[in-house]
């Protein structure tokens, strides 16, 4: 195991990633909708935390199906959320402040209004060419299409193929029908997208996110799966990697911060992803470890996380992906994901609430790799508190609500799993202060706002030492200031109890300890003696054989 600080640990490993879900983050225009300028307005903010980049997820025009990840067109803003002037305007103001800006491409797949794919519908055939259309039988019907091409799944339910009777074919949609995939396969159609690279490129973008890009390539034959849902047949397709190494290198962007998205993906192929000297990308986000609360892999059921096996997963993907030389990106949450403090922590009471936030944030944060904040997170935000299914957006979850009732679930027991499994966990207005909708907005926001925002916000935070916001800060500054967080190796430890998770950094003769309890009664603690604690969640030092409810520390040898 790599036990100096690498090249790439020097690049990458003193830096944090900012995540800005643009619909919740600020509104300036009265819409109840955020927008680019309110980003503008909110940078001090964001510098003072001390983040690197703000990745910025899609503002291009889009019919907002699956709020902005159905996009019309890749090189233009949506106007709700502004105009090109600013987004110019927020590129150079972000600059001034040492920040640069991350933009999330969505290159599986376009918008069914995209003017590609209305000129496919128009019969064109280079356009037909851009997407994955196969032929219907020559018999079928509007009201009887037939057999699709496949028995896939599409993950926000139901057939993943749409028919469209004026061409008689058939489209692949692995998300929403209005989704249509792109076919990789095709030059043409990799041409155009490194296109949108250098465009955005030429406005000053420093980075890049990619919105499920192992799926890109799919295969060369259409077959049915009876084992699942499809995904094993495109996920990490037969020419991902050498897609991604011409998306890169005709980009010109190999030398700048990028990220895909891997769905299901495997440690290998993310180390393939991640690694230098592969020419793809910077690093990668994998998701095994938010999947420890699924039953059997199943995400719309609910069970308490496994710890023992998130420590698992935690260990392989550090240690396998440190060893092949590659890089992780660290993470609890994202604009997909339940908040991590109501999904792994406890928040029925101030004290679990902060004691938990904190603790899972420095547990990612010593890790190595590098850190991705999500909005809010910084702050403790929790789950909103909804009541009724009305109060979602979500196309995912709105479709799921009914399919668990087809499935035999009661509408309460659906409503319950919605609760805690939704997207719009995540996607609710940041709470920037006590005043109605918590000062993101002066009209009602396109989604509710938690009714906790009239303590935990903001501006009861920033200047507060023992907030939540203040831990997030210093854990920013000692990754900043300390190199065995940046490139040190990392090993993970035999646990004293399945509710810890333990870990050692080191780098030359320097060894960071790092222990978390992912429950509220006391664990036991790894015996240890000597060393200095270099970050703790509690004020008031414990003792060396035990670890209270939620406590988080790291211990530095010198």
């Amino acid at each position: 195991m790599k036990t100096t600080t690498t090249e790439q640990a020097l690049r990458l490993g003193s830096k944090v990633v900012y995540q800005i879900y643009i619909k919740s983050f600020q509104d300036t225009t009265g819409n109840g909708m955020g927008d680019l300028r309110g980003i503008t307005t909110r940078l001090d903010y964001l510098a003072d935390l001390g983040v690197d980049y703000l990745w910025i997820t899609p503002f291009f025009p889009s019919p907002q199906n699956d709020n902005g990840y159905d996009v019309s067109d890749y090189r233009a803003v949506e106007p709700m959320f502004g105009t090109m002037e600013d987004f110019e305007e927020l590129s150079r103001e972000a600059r001034k402040r040492g920040m640069s800006l991350m933009l999330d491409m969505v290159f599986n797949h376009t918008s069914t209004e995209h003017e590609w794919f209305q000129r496919a519908l128009a019969g064109d055939p280079k356009y037909l060419a851009y997407y994955k259309f196969v032929d219907a039988t020559p018999d079928a019907t509007a009201e009887d299409p037939g057999e699709p091409p496949t028995n896939w799944e599409s993950k926000f339910g139901g057939n993943a193929w749409e028919y469209v009777p004026s061409l008689n074919k058939w489209y692949l949609h692995l998300f929403d029908v209005t989704q249509a995939d792109l076919d990789w396969d095709n030059p043409q159609v990799r041409a155009e997208l490194v296109d949108v690279l250098r465009f955005w490129r030429s406005k000053g973008v420093d980075a890049f996110r990619f919105d499920v890009v192992n799926l890109v390539s799919k295969p060369a034959t259409w077959e049915n799966d009876y084992e699942g849902d499809g995904r094993r047949f495109y996920t990490d397709g037969p020419h991902i990697h050498e897609y991604l190494q011409e998306l890169v290198r005709e980009g010109d962007i190999d030398g700048l911060l990028t990220v895909g998205e891997m769905s299901s993906t495997s440690v290998d192929n993310c180390i393939r992803y991640s690694n230098p000297a592969c020419h793809e990308l910077s690093m990668a986000f994998s998701f095994h470890h938010l999947k420890v609360d699924y039953p059997n892999g199943e995400k719309w059921a609910l069970m308490e996380p496994d710890i023992a096996k998130l420590r698992e997963i935690f260990a392989t993907w550090q240690e396998r992906v440190t060893e092949g030389g590659g890089w992780n990106a660290l993470f609890w949450s994202n604009h997909d994901q339940p908040r991590p403090n109501s999904r792994f922590g406890a928040v029925a009471t101030r004290e679990d609430w902060k004691r938990s936030s904190e603790m899972l944030a420095l547990c990612t944060h010593l890790m190595r790799g590098t850190p991705y904040i999500y909005q809010g997170e910084e702050l403790g935000m929790t789950n909103p508190d909804f009541t009724s299914i009305d109060q979602y957006r979500d196309v995912e979850s709105i479709n799921y609500y009914q399919i668990l009732q087809e499935r035999g679930h009661s509408p309460e027991d659906a409503f319950r799993i919605v609760h805690e499994r939704s997207r719009d966990d995540s996607r609710t207005p940041v709470q920037w202060d006590d005043s109605p909708h918590a000062g993101f907005s002066s009209v009602e926001p396109w989604i509710g706002v938690s009714n906790n925002c009239h303590w935990l916000n903001a501006a009861a935070e920033v200047d507060d030492p023992d907030s939540v916001y203040s831990f997030f800060k210093r854990l920013i500054s000692l990754r900043k200031e300390e190199p065995i967080i940046q490139g040190g190796s990392i090993e993970f430890m035999e646990s004293p109890s399945e509710k810890v998770i333990a870990y050692r950094r080191t780098l030359g003769h320097e060894c960071l300890l790092v222990q978390c309890n992912f429950s509220c009664e006391q664990q036991p603690a790894l015996v240890h003696t000597g060393g200095t604690v270099l970050v703790s969640n509690y004020d008031e030092p414990g003792n060396d054989t035990t670890l209270r409810p939620w406590e988080a520390t790291a211990t530095i040898w010198r």
